[in-house]
C-alpha cells in the first residue's frame, strides 16, 4: 500500500537526516489525513491506494503550476523548493501513461462510444478517467481529447 510506503519513507528520511525530503513526506501524509477526514462523512467508500494517488496527483499539479508561476515571476529559489517537493511526490505516483499511450486510449474510447464532436467530450473524459484516472494527468489528457474530437 502506498500509505505504508510513505510512512517508511518518513522513517528513513528521519534516520538519514534528510530535512527537505522529510518535510515533503510529512506534507503528503498531512494532505492524506485531511482527505481521510473529509471522507468520513461520505457514504461512498474509496479504495485506499486510489485515494492516496488522487491526493498525490492533485499535489503534483499544484507544484507544477507553482513552479511555472515562480519562474515567470523571477523567484527561482521558490521554484527550486517546489521542484524538490514535486520530485518526492512523483516517487510515490504510479508510472504515468505516455502521450502516445494516452492518445491511443482516447482513440479507443472515442471509437467505442461513437464520439464525433466536442459535444461528446464529457463522455470521453468520464470514460478515460474511469479507466485510467490513476495513471493519467487529466489536464493534459483533456487537451488531447479536444484535439481528437475537433
Amino acid at each position: 500500500m502506498l500509505r505504508d510506503d510513505l510512512k517508511q519513507a518518513q522513517i528513513s528520511a528521519m534516520k538519514a537526516g534528510e530535512k527537505d525530503r522529510l518535510a515533503a513526506v510529512r506534507l503528503i501524509l498531512a494532505k492524506i489525513k485531511d482527505r481521510d477526514i473529509e471522507l468520513r462523512t461520505s457514504a461512498k467508500p474509496v479504495e485506499d491506494d486510489a485515494l492516496v494517488v488522487e491526493v498525490l496527483q492533485k499535489m503534483a499539479k499544484q507544484r507544477r503550476e507553482s513552479i511555472e508561476m515562480y519562474e515567470s515571476g523571477g523567484r527561482q529559489e521558490l521554484a527550486d523548493k517546489e521542484k524538490g517537493e514535486l520530485a518526492v511526490i512523483e516517487e510515490f505516483l504510479p508510472r504515468q501513461m505516455s502521450e502516445d499511450e494516452t492518445r491511443a486510449a482516447i482513440a479507443s474510447i472515442k471509437a467505442e462510444i461513437g464520439a464525433e464532436g466536442m459535444k461528446d467530450m464529457g463522455r470521453v473524459m468520464g470514460e478515460l478517467k474511469a479507466r485510467h484516472g490513476t495513471v493519467l494527468d487529466m489536464s493534459r489528457a483533456s487537451r488531447w481529447v479536444k484535439e481528437a474530437l475537433q
